[in-house]
């Protein structure tokens, strides 16, 4: 499992220093049904905007 997870979405709520996300737990989908070929047909369904 990934030690540490990049995040380069300032305004998620997880956001932190050095692009580290701090979140628990992960959840990225796919466009596409299963599987993917690309980042482009993902999602990261962890993101929560924060509060600037």
């Amino acid at each position: 499992m990934a030690k540490d997870v990049l995040c380069e979405v300032n305004n998620c709520s997880f956001w932190a220093n050095g692009n580290k996300c701090s979140a628990d737990k992960i959840y990225v989908v796919s466009h596409t049904g299963q599987t993917a070929d690309s980042t482009k047909e993902t999602d990261c369904k962890t993101f929560e905007p924060s509060e600037l």
